[in-house]
Order: C-alpha cells, then sequence, then structure tokens
C-alpha cells in the first residue's frame, strides 16, 4: 500500500508538473503577466522566517495558503485558529484569518481569508499629476474553503476553491479559482515532500467603468482585456537531521515557479527546543528584489488547559523596499 500511494504522488507530481519549467529561463521572466499579485504574498510569520521554504512543512493553519494537505498535520487540537499581520513600506498592510477544524477521523475542514490594506490614494493624471482632489481605495480579498484527507499513514492531500477580488477606483476583477496539495512523509529522518499548485483559474475581464481624459475631452471606457491569475507550482522537501524530545532541527528546501515570473529557490531551517522556543532562518535565490541577508525568525508555544498558544514573528530584509515585519498568533483548542 504504501508503495502504490509513493508511485501515485510520483506520477501526480509529474502529471501537475508537465508544464512546470525545471530551469529558469533566463531572459524571459514573464513579470507583470498577471493580475492579483497580492495572491503571491505570504500570510505567516513562520514560512517568512524560513524564506517561503514551508510546503513539505505545512502543519499549522497557514499551510490553508501554502499547502491545503499539511492541515492534515495540524496540532492534535479539534479547533485551530491563526492570525497574521504583515506591515509594507507605505503603509501597506496584509492581513490574514484562518481555522482548521477536525471534521472526522482522517478528514479536516479549513477556512481563511486574506487582504491587503493600501489606504486612501489621491488621484492623478497626465494632465493633474498633482492630484483632481478625487480618491480611491484599493480592495484586494480572497476567501478560501478547503477539504483535506489523510489517506494513509504516509499520504494525504488537501484542495482549495476560493474567490478572490482587485478593484482599484471602480474597476474590479472578480475570480474564482482553486489549489491543491500533496504531501508525502517517507518514513526516514522524517523526510516528507509537499507539492502545491496555487491559483488555477480562467482569465476573466474586468468590470466597471472609469474615465479617462483625452486631448479631444473625456472618454468612459468600459471595456478591458481579460486578466489571468498568478497560478504558482511549488515542490518542496523536508527532513529532520535532529529529533528527539528535547532537540529538532528541520532543514527544508523549495522550488518556486510561477507563471508570471522566473523560478525561485528557498531554503529554510528551524530549530525547535523543547517545543516550545524555536528558531528560523533562511533565504531565496534568484528573487527580483533579492534579500540583502537571510530572513530570520523566532517563536514561542504557551501551553494553557484549553490547548496552546503560538506567537510567531518573521523579519524579510528587502535591499530597496526594507524591511518587512510579520507576526502570527494562533490558538489551537483541543
Amino acid at each position: 500500500m504504501k508503495v502504490r500511494h509513493l508511485i501515485l504522488f510520483i506520477v501526480t507530481l509529474q502529471f501537475c508538473s508537465a508544464d512546470a519549467q525545471i530551469l529558469p529561463s533566463f531572459g524571459d521572466s514573464r513579470t507583470g503577466g498577471t493580475g492579483m499579485q497580492f495572491l503571491k504574498i505570504g500570510v505567516d510569520a513562520r514560512s517568512a522566517a524560513l524564506s517561503g521554504a514551508y510546503v513539505a512543512i505545512a502543519n499549522d493553519v497557514a499551510a490553508l495558503y501554502w499547502n491545503p494537505a499539511g492541515i492534515t498535520s495540524i496540532d492534535t487540537g479539534k479547533v485551530n485558529f491563526q492570525m497574521s499581520y504583515a506591515k509594507y513600506f507605505g503603509d501597506i498592510g496584509a492581513n490574514f484569518a484562518g481555522a482548521v477544524i477536525k471534521a472526522g477521523p482522517l478528514s479536516y475542514v479549513g477556512f481563511n481569508v486574506m487582504s491587503m490594506n493600501y489606504g486612501k490614494m489621491e488621484e492623478t493624471t497626465e494632465f493633474e499629476p498633482k492630484g483632481t482632489g478625487r480618491s480611491f481605495t484599493p480592495v484586494n480579498y480572497s476567501l478560501g474553503i478547503t477539504y483535506a484527507k489523510i489517506l494513509t499513514n504516509s499520504f494525504s492531500f488537501g484542495v482549495t476553491g476560493k474567490f478572490a477580488q482587485e478593484g482599484y477606483a471602480g474597476v474590479n476583477v472578480n475570480n474564482a479559482m482553486f489549489d491543491l496539495g500533496l504531501k508525502y512523509d517517507v518514513g526516514v529522518k522524517h523526510t516528507r515532500f509537499g507539492v502545491s499548485f496555487s491559483n488555477f483559474g480562467f482569465n476573466v475581464a474586468p468590470t466597471g467603468d472609469v474615465t479617462i481624459l483625452k486631448f479631444n475631452g473625456p472618454q468612459t471606457v468600459s471595456t478591458f482585456t481579460e486578466v489571468s491569475v498568478p497560478a504558482i507550482f511549488r515542490l518542496g522537501i523536508a527532513f529532520d537531521p535532529i529529533h528527539n524530545e528535547q532537540h529538532i532541527l528541520t532543514l527544508a528546501g523549495q522550488l518556486n515557479h510561477p507563471t508570471d515570473n522566473n523560478e525561485t529557490y528557498a531554503l529554510g531551517a528551524e530549530y525547535s527546543y523543547l517545543r516550545v522556543g524555536y528558531l528560523r532562518a533562511g533565504y531565496e535565490f534568484f528573487s527580483d528584489e533579492q534579500n540583502t541577508f537571510a530572513t530570520v525568525g523566532c517563536g514561542i508555544k504557551i501551553l494553557r488547559r484549553f490547548g496552546g498558544l503560538i506567537v510567531d514573528y518573521g523579519m524579510t530584509p528587502k535591499s530597496r523596499l526594507g524591511n518587512t515585519q510579520r507576526i502570527s498568533l494562533a490558538i489551537n483548542i483541543r
């Protein structure tokens, strides 16, 4: 049975990665080829500290974003909540909230919402570069529902259906898409593989209208080119060279293949002491906005009668955009 599921895992991987670009496409980055870019931004502090090398590790509520199959490895609590906030440049903030419940002996259900907050923006045009006196507030959010199931002690899968909206100044893009995730535990040195396919959906045209001022006067535009979604394929591996009651050291590597950019590679390491204190670090290679040094982070798990409380922090340094700070709070209820 174990061999059969390993074969199934490999066949599924080959099928789903048939169009994946295993080697970088030099000179053809495809940057800016899709909309809804906020869907590519990691949602939690733990994965941020690991530079996103997380699809094989994912075993908490953040797995709803990274790898839906990961929620089958979640804490033994019956209900799990997580909230995260990230602070970016220019007063931009990202929010995430998710919940996972154990729906049956081998099945799990999750819900999540993520959004980007840009604040109010002043409208400018070519003819009025100092502002038109009008302002608008961009809207970016997604809602998702996930189902995951354990097939064997080694193999699990998960699927997410979600709705996302991106809107600017009266023009909105609405789209439905899905994510698919697989996890396989080899059984040696706690080695596990993870595969996820995120943001698969159809191209859709924006709705609404916008007034453009031209030399011959204002013109209203209500027909737009279709916008595609930022689909991404991730393949990861993680193993524990040290794993005992007191110390756990996890090393992870990951390939990221987006449809609108070059491939990147990430490495991450997490050290756990008594499963209470955590130190993390990671690095992503070949990204457009290169890190100035390694991503870092830490976490603490506090046990309580009702279950556990986990606080994580992650920091991502960027050469031009500065440091991004993330903090996550998770609650596990028995």
